[in-house]
């Protein structure tokens, strides 16, 4: 596995206890919205920040693509 999917896996479980969901529920959502990649894709930010602000901006971008669909 890779370090860029270690760390996405773990990320979901952590966004997923802060929303008090599941991983899955949590990645069938970004699935649904096309931003598993893009979640996926900001390893180099995400990895070296504090994990509030990352689930800040996951927030952020779920909100703006449920108001576009």
């Amino acid at each position: 596995m890779t370090k860029e999917m270690e760390f996405f896996s773990f990320l979901l479980e952590q966004y997923a206890f802060f929303k008090k969901t599941t991983a899955d529920k949590i990645l069938n959502k970004l699935d649904a919205l096309n931003l598993t990649e893009r979640v996926f894709n900001m390893y180099e930010m995400y990895h070296s920040e504090a994990i509030e602000n990352t689930f800040s901006d996951i927030d952020s971008m779920i909100k703006d693509a449920t108001i576009k669909n």
